[in-house]
C-alpha cells in the first residue's frame, strides 16, 4: 500500500480523496493555485505545493509542474480525481514513465474511451448497443449540415474528447447547426485541446443513465447498478440518484453486462462510468444505447456508494496498488435509496447566469442521522470535516463491504454534504461553478426526495447567486416525485425561467403566522431598549402580514395564533436576529431562512423567496397610499449578464439590429453565451471591447 499519494485536483473533490487517505493511514500532499492558496483542500492535506497562477492552464492541467510536486514530496501515486487531467493519456503515461502510480485505468482504456468517435467504433465491436451518428472527420459547417440532414433532425453535435456537458449543442435545424458548430469546435479546442467534432441523432425523450464499475488488475470487473442522472440543464446534471426509478432489474442485469463486456473489452480497472441514452418511451427494457465512458471517478459517485456502502476512492486506491478487489459481482447488494443535488454559483433568477464572488455567509445543513422512532429528532452528534459532512453512523467510508452498508443501518434518513470551500472563501471565475453535493439517504425514495427538501431548506448560501431554491423545487415537483422524467424535464418545466416554487395556501397562512411571531418578539425587544419616554408600549397582538402581495389577518395572543381567522398551532423558538429559524406548526416542522429587508423580510423556503412587511392593522391601511418606487427603464442597454470575458462583438455604433439577433459573446465558467437582441433597434453607441473583462451589469451597447 502507498504510504503517500498527491492529489491532482482542487475543491471537493480534493477533500472528498484527502478524507479517504487519512482514514487509511496515507498522506496526502495537495496542489493549489495562487486563486487556492487559502483553499480548505490545502489545510487538510498534510503537504501542499504551489503550482502557479489562477488559469488552469498554467496550474491544474500543467502535468510537469504535478510530477515535479511528486517528486518534490515523494509521493508515490497521484488521484486525478475528476477533470483536469483525470481523462489525459499523455498524463498516465508520464506518471509512468516516472515510476509514479496513476489512481486510475491503464493509458490504452483512457485512450480508447477518451475519443468519443473511437470509442463508439469500440463499444459497437463489444456488442454494446450504440446511438446512430456519423464518426468520421467532418471537414466544415457545410459538410456538418449535409451529414446531418442525412442523419435526420434532431442531431446532437459533440466535441470528440468533451466531456461534462461541455462542447455539446443540440440542433433542431440547419440554422442551429450553422450557428453551433463552429461554436462547438471552439469549447472541444479550449476545454479539451481538441476541435474534432461527431453528430449522433438526439433520441427524444431521453433519459441520462449511467452503469458504474469497477475492476482491479487481475482481471475482476463488476457492475454496482446504475445511477439516473436525466435532471440537466445545458448537458450539465443537476440532479442524480440511485437506483433509477425506470429501470428493472432486467434491464439493470442487461445494461450492467454491457458495460463491463465493453470495459474488459479496452483492459480496464479502477473505477469507471459506461454512460447510456435511454429511451423513456421503450417499456422492454432494450431501448439503451451507449453514449461514452469516463474512465475516472464520476462527481455523483455519492449515491453509489450510499446505496452499496463501498467507499469508491478506496477501493481506486487499492486497485492502483495491486490488490485484488475483495468482493465479486453476487455480493453487490444496493439497499435503499440516495439522491444528491449539485448546488451551483449560479442565479436561476437570472436565467442561470453564473455567479462569481465572495461567500459572505455558507453554512451547510448539518449532517443528521434520524431514527424511525423519532423522525423529528437529530440524532448522534455530527462530525463536520472541510470536505464532508455527516453523521457519525454507518458511514459508507468505514471500509464496509458490499451488503454491509446502509442494510446495517438502523436510521431512516442520512445527510451528507460534499464541498471544497468556506464562509468567507471565494467563488473563481476560473474553475467549475460547483459549490457543494448534498445528498440524502432513505430507504424508499420518496423519503430521500423529502430529505433533500428538509436539507436544502437548511442551506444557508450568501453572497453569491445559487441555485438552491431550484433544487428544492425540482425536489417538490409532482412530476419528478413520480419518476417520470428526461433530458428535457428542466427545459420543459421551465420554459420562461425560474420565479421560484409556488407556495400553497397552506404555506402562505404557516408564513404569515411566522412573520406575525417575528415581529411580536421583535416588538417586545424594542419594549426593553433603555431610555423610552413614558410606559414601555405591549407589543401589539393584531397583524397584517403581507406575503407576495396577499394580505393575511394574523391574531397572537395568549390562547394562540390565527390567521385569517383559523387556528394554528406553532412550536417556535426565536431571538430577534437569527437567521435561521426552525418551527413546527401543526405538528410539521419547517425550515425559513429570514433576512431584513429594510421594512420588510424575505424568507426563504421550500424552493423560493417570498416578501414579508408584518404591520399593525392602522400601519398597514395608511401603507396603501404609499407611492411604490418604479425601477429605472435598462431596456436601451445591453448588460452583461454574470462576470466574465467579452470574446466577439458582433455589432458597431449605428447598425440596425432585429430581436434574436446574436450581438455579443461572452465567456464564463469555461462556457460560451451568446448575447441577443431581446428587440428591434439601432446600436447608438458601444460601451465595451472583445478582450474586456466585465462586471455583471456591465454595459456592452446602448440603443437608441
Amino acid at each position: 500500500m502507498f504510504s503517500k499519494i498527491l492529489i491532482a485536483n482542487r475543491g471537493e473533490i480534493a477533500c472528498r480523496v484527502i478524507r479517504t487517505a487519512r482514514r487509511m493511514g496515507i498522506k496526502t500532499v495537495a496542489v493549489y493555485s495562487d486563486a487556492d492558496a487559502r483553499a480548505p483542500h490545502v489545510r487538510m492535506a498534510d503537504e501542499a505545493v504551489r503550482l502557479g497562477p489562477p488559469p488552469a492552464a498554467e496550474s491544474y492541467l500543467n502535468a510537469e509542474l504535478i510530477i515535479d510536486a511528486c517528486k518534490a514530496t515523494g509521493a508515490e501515486a497521484v488521484h486525478p480525481g475528476y477533470g483536469f487531467l483525470s481523462e489525459r493519456e499523455s498524463f498516465a503515461r508520464a506518471l509512468a514513465d516516472n515510476d509514479i502510480a496513476f489512481i486510475g485505468p491503464p493509458p490504452n482504456a483512457i485512450a480508447a474511451m477518451g475519443d468519443k468517435i473511437e470509442s463508439k467504433k469500440l463499444a459497437k465491436e463489444a456488442g454494446v448497443n450504440v446511438v446512430p451518428g456519423y464518426l468520421g472527420e467532418i471537414a466544415d459547417t457545410d459538410d456538418a449540415v449535409k451529414i446531418a440532414s442525412d442523419i435526420g433532425y434532431p442531431v446532437m453535435m459533440k466535441a470528440s474528447a468533451g466531456g461534462g456537458g461541455k462542447g455539446m449543442r443540440l440542433a433542431w435545424s440547419e440554422k442551429d447547426v450553422r450557428e453551433g458548430f463552429e461554436a462547438t469546435k471552439r469549447e472541444g479546442l479550449a476545454s479539451f485541446g481538441d476541435d474534432r467534432v461527431f453528430i449522433e441523432k438526439f433520441i427524444e425523450s431521453p433519459r441520462h443513465i449511467e452503469i458504474q464499475v469497477l475492476g482491479d488488475q487481475h482481471g475482476n470487473i463488476i457492475y454496482l447498478g446504475e445511477r439516473e442522472c436525466s435532471i440537466q440543464r445545458r448537458h450539465q446534471k443537476v440532479v442524480e440518484e440511485a437506483p433509477s426509478p425506470f429501470v428493472t432489474p432486467e434491464m439493470r442485469k442487461a445494461m450492467g453486462e454491457q458495460a463491463v463486456a465493453l470495459a474488459r473489452a479496452v483492459g480496464y480497472y479502477s473505477a469507471g462510468t459506461v454512460e447510456l441514452i435511454v429511451s423513456g418511451a421503450d417499456t422492454t427494457g432494450k431501448g439503451f444505447y451507449f453514449l461514452e465512458m469516463n474512465t475516472r471517478l464520476q462527481v455523483e459517485h455519492p449515491v453509489t456508494e450510499e446505496v452499496t456502502g463501498l467507499d469508491l476512492v478506496e477501493q481506486m486506491i487499492r486497485v492502483a496498488a495491486g490488490e485484488k478487489l475483495s468482493f465479486g459481482q453476487d455480493d453487490v447488494k444496493l439497499t435503499g435509496w440516495a439522491i444528491e443535488s449539485r448546488v451551483y454559483a449560479e442565479d436561476p433568477y437570472r436565467g442561470f447566469l453564473p455567479s462569481t464572488g465572495r461567500l459572505v455567509r455558507y453554512r451547510p445543513p448539518s449532517a443528521v442521522l434520524r431514527d424511525a422512532a423519532s423522525p423529528g429528532s437529530a440524532a448522534p452528534q455530527d462530525e463536520r470535516v472541510h470536505g464532508q459532512s455527516r453523521a457519525k453512523s454507518a458511514h459508507p467510508e468505514e471500509g464496509l463491504s458490499p451488503g454491509e452498508g446502509p442494510s446495517r443501518r438502523t436510521a431512516r434518513s442520512i445527510t451528507r454534504v460534499d464541498d471544497g470551500v468556506v464562509e468567507g472563501g471565494e467563488v473563481s471565475m476560473f474553475y467549475d461553478p460547483m459549490i457543494a453535493k448534498l445528498i440524502t439517504w432513505a430507504d424508499t425514495r420518496e423519503e430521500a426526495i423529502d430529505a433533500q427538501i428538509t436539507a436544502l431548506d437548511a442551506f444557508v448560501v450568501n453572497g453569491i447567486g445559487h441555485n438552491v431554491d431550484f433544487l428544492s423545487a425540482l425536489m417538490q415537483h409532482p412530476r419528478f416525485r413520480a419518476g417520470e422524467i428526461t433530458t428535457g424535464f428542466i427545459a420543459e418545466e421551465y420554459p420562461e425561467g425560474f420565479q421560484g416554487a409556488p407556495a400553497g395556501d397552506a404555506l402562505r397562512r404557516q408564513l404569515a403566522a411566522l412573520g406575525a411571531l417575528i415581529a411580536t418578539a421583535e416588538a417586545s425587544r424594542a419594549r426593553h431598549i433603555d431610555g423610552q419616554l413614558g410606559e414601555p408600549l405591549a407589543a401589539p397582538s393584531q397583524w397584517v402580514a403581507r406575503i407576495d402581495g396577499e394580505d393575511f389577518d394574523v391574531s397572537v395572543n395568549g390562547e394562540g395564533i390565527t390567521v385569517a381567522g383559523e387556528p394554528l398551532t406553532v412550536d417556535l423558538g426565536y431571538t430577534p436576529g437569527q437567521r435561521l429559524v426552525e418551527a413546527i406548526i401543526d405538528g410539521e416542522p419547517l425550515t425559513v431562512q429570514v433576512e431584513r429587508k429594510g421594512s420588510s423580510w424575505l424568507f426563504t423556503t421550500r424552493g423560493a423567496r417570498h416578501d414579508v412587511r408584518v404591520l399593525t392593522p392602522r400601519s398597514a391601511a395608511l401603507a396603501a397610499h404609499m407611492i411604490e418606487k418604479v425601477p429605472p427603464d435598462l431596456s436601451r442597454y445591453l448588460l452583461c449578464p454574470m462576470p466574465g470575458l467579452l470574446t466577439a462583438l458582433h455589432v458597431g455604433a449605428g447598425d440596425k439590429v432585429e430581436a434574436g439577433q446574436p450581438l455579443a459573446v461572452v465567456e464564463a465558467m469555461k462556457m460560451e453565451n451568446i448575447l441577443r437582441a431581446e428587440k428591434a433597434g439601432v446600436v447608438a453607441k458601444v460601451e465595451a471591447k472583445p478582450g474586456e473583462s466585465l462586471a455583471v451589469d456591465a454595459v456592452i451597447l446602448e440603443f437608441e
